[in-house]
């Protein structure tokens, strides 16, 4: 049921770093959001792929993780993705993306989780620098990184507390707590 992928699709951020992710999962991946929606059909969005350990750590030294967690820096050496998805902009094709990024991801994440993967979304990317170590021609844009594995922690959804605070946080047991808004809080009307 897709209520089950949803909520199992939560933002991993500790892998099993000894669960390979291989490069035909990679594809298969890809392929769910090659086949999904495009504003006007025009499919701007190309993927670079990465399952190689020396590649992961060149793209894991160019991301931020976790806003809200200040005093953590990512994941451990053990616990880091042993994939990557970067989606890039071809400019040549389209000058803005529109929602296809959004839309791509999660057809890429709701397959991962059917797999028994977990990935996390990251839109902190030293993207310049990541361009010119991977050597990314001019023409493309990177708009977001997904990091994939097997996931290594437990994610739990709650509701928002009557402070409003929506940070998500980690308990003593490094239980990762996402607070979510109520159905009723987010429908503004409903005719």
């Amino acid at each position: 049921m897709i209520r089950d992928l949803i909520l199992k699709n939560r933002s991993y951020r500790r892998f099993d770093q000894s669960f390979p992710v291989s490069t035909e999962t990679l594809r298969e991946l890809v392929d769910l959001a090659r086949l999904s929606a495009s504003g006007s059909n025009l499919q701007p969005i190309k993927y670079l792929l990465s399952s190689s350990p020396e590649t992961n750590r060149i793209i894991f030294n160019h991301l931020a993780w976790a806003g809200y967690l200040k005093d953590w820096p990512g994941p451990s050496e053990g616990e880091r993705p042993t994939a990557y998805i970067i989606l890039l902009l071809d400019k040549r094709i389209a000058r803005s993306v529109g929602c296809d990024h959004g839309i791509a991801v999660q057809s890429i994440l709701l397959g991962a989780t059917e797999r028994g993967l977990g990935g996390c979304i990251i839109g902190s990317v030293k993207r310049q620098e990541l361009m010119q170590v991977l050597e990314i021609p001019d023409e493309f844009e990177i708009l977001l990184a997904v990091a994939l594995g097997k996931p290594k922690e437990q994610v739990v959804i709650e509701a928002v507390g009557p402070d409003g605070d929506i940070k998500y946080w980690r308990d003593s047991a490094q239980v990762h707590h996402v607070p979510k808004r109520s159905l009723d809080d987010i429908i503004l009307r409903t005719y």
